[in-house]
């Protein structure tokens, strides 16, 4: 699938990379650290598992939809439009946390910027595939954690 914006797929497999593979020694890491990381782990690949299993057979990769499949906005669609990048930064906040670098943070602000701008640059495509349907969802449905509507 040929879409300029499908870079940022790549940017956001990238920066998921770095953030596992970084090196070094832990800077922080107290037992209540180690909780809230967990906590934070979990819930994320919670989320991001829920929005995983709403799709099904129609996740894709890329910034478009897959052709011909339905809009989702039942289960946890019903609370964000991009559970799996909700689920994504929320797990990797956990990491971060969890592997205490400071450079991580820097990592992980960058992952949250290309996720956000590729949520705007699915959101493009989603009116071109589903119209007045996704502009109401949108209405309703926060971006991620925020942003209601089209922007």
């Amino acid at each position: 699938m040929r879409d300029r914006a499908n870079w940022l797929v790549w940017a956001q497999f990238l920066l998921l990379a770095l953030l596992v593979l970084w090196p070094g020694e832990r800077m922080w890491g107290a037992p209540w650290v180690t909780a809230v990381a967990v906590v934070l782990g979990v819930a994320g690949v919670a989320l991001a598992g829920a929005g995983i299993a709403a799709l099904g057979r129609d996740l894709v990769p890329w910034v478009a939809p897959k052709p011909g499949a339905p809009l989702r906005t039942a289960g946890i669609y019903r609370f964000t439009r991009n559970p799996i990048y909700l689920g994504i930064l929320v797990a990797a906040a956990g990491w971060v946390l969890w592997r205490g670098r400071v450079e991580l943070l820097v990592v992980w602000l960058l992952l949250a910027i290309v996720l956000v701008v590729k949520a705007h640059a699915e959101q493009r495509r989603l009116i071109d595939a589903y119209g007045d349907e996704y502009r109401e969802y949108a209405a309703r449905t926060p971006l991620i954690l925020w942003g209601r509507g089209i922007r």
